[in-house]
């Protein structure tokens, strides 16, 4: 592994409305997992690094070995809905990318992983999707856990992460494999070191609503650019990040004039304090701003530093960790 250390300090999306019962899928997850191209010795390794650090519950990961990012590709994802996204300039020129994960009350875990062929990330992971509950410990579906990233960033600086589209709809391209809406995340993740490199995978594919709702996304890299990828009458449109700063929840962007995109609430205060900040907030004002825009059902708030590498989680309990991806 590369290394991703823990700094081991504990100091601890949907739309307006909050959602209410199990997402649509878990009960159909496999019963072994399909990704792992692991040894016995490396799966035991993964399975050994398991730990609840939080009574979300949280649970920290470390992926040890290889996987198949595009095993069963063509398995529709059930998706989240909401959440609150923005990249920005950062303190000190320093970008950093922040959202919070509206969804059901469901278990969560912080992945390390760093796979032979592709780039080593840190990202978080509704772990219900994988048919697990609030204990799964022992469960060898966890190793399929690279599949479904919410959000994440990689050793390059590269983030992304997720909000619903109620708009979105994307039709299928001749000749393209189909991929589900959260597994474009780990692709992403995996072969992207900007955000170009990243439209670039999205452009390989034919994302697959089916199961939950549509999707939009948000990505950024170190170099501070940033762009916002929709689906606009079935076809895969990019809106470039043009400023300092770049939010996203849960109405269109492409297209749609700035004014119109602030009669989404959220949208709004995000927008009014980072343009005041010109977008050079750290991760503790990033942090607030988050919580600014949280709702009864965040289940939690991060932050990347694009170029530092440190991830901070607040979850829904209080708990918080940080976390540090070094440089390549």
């Amino acid at each position: 592994m590369l290394g991703l250390v823990a700094l081991l300090a504990l100091t601890g999306c949907s739309g307006s409305e909050p959602v209410t019962g199990a997402p649509a899928g878990p009960t159909d997850a496999p019963s072994t997992p399909v990704a792992s191209r692991q040894t016995p010795a490396e799966a035991e390794r993964t399975m050994a690094s398991l730990r609840r650090v939080d009574d979300l519950p949280l649970y920290e990961m470390t992926y040890v070995g290889d996987y198949d990012a595009q095993a069963g590709l063509d398995r529709p994802t059930p998706s989240p809905v909401g959440c609150s996204l923005f990249a920005a300039l950062g303190d000190r020129d320093r970008p950093l990318f922040a959202r919070n994960f509206d969804w059901d009350p469901n278990p969560a875990m912080v992945l390390r992983t760093d796979p032979p062929d592709g780039y080593a990330s840190v990202s978080l992971v509704d772990i219900s999707y994988l048919g697990l509950g609030a204990d799964p410990t022992g469960d060898r579906r966890l190793l399929d856990a690279p599949l479904l990233p919410f959000d994440g960033m990689n050793e390059r600086g590269l983030a992304v992460g997720l909000a619903a589209d109620d708009n979105a709809r994307a039709e299928p391209v001749p000749g393209l494999p189909r991929v589900g809406s959260v597994r474009i995340l780990r692709l992403v993740l995996d072969e992207a070191a900007t955000v170009a490199e990243a439209v670039r995978v999205f452009q390989r594919y034919n994302l697959d609503f089916e199961g939950g709702p549509p999707l939009h996304y948000l990505l950024a890299d170190e170099t501070g650019a940033s762009a916002v990828v929709e689906f606009v009458d079935g076809r895969m449109r990019v809106q470039p990040g043009g400023g300092s700063w770049q939010a996203l929840t849960n109405v269109p962007v492409v297209d749609v004039p700035e004014q119109r995109r602030r009669d989404d609430r959220r949208y709004r205060v995000l927008a009014e304090a980072l343009t005041a900040a010109h977008g050079r907030l750290d991760a503790p004002a990033a942090l607030e701003l988050l919580d600014d825009v949280r709702q009864g059902h965040t289940r939690w708030s991060v932050t990347y530093g694009l170029r530092s590498g440190e991830v901070r989680v607040v979850t829904a309990t209080g708990g918080r960790r940080e976390y540090r991806l070094p440089p390549a």
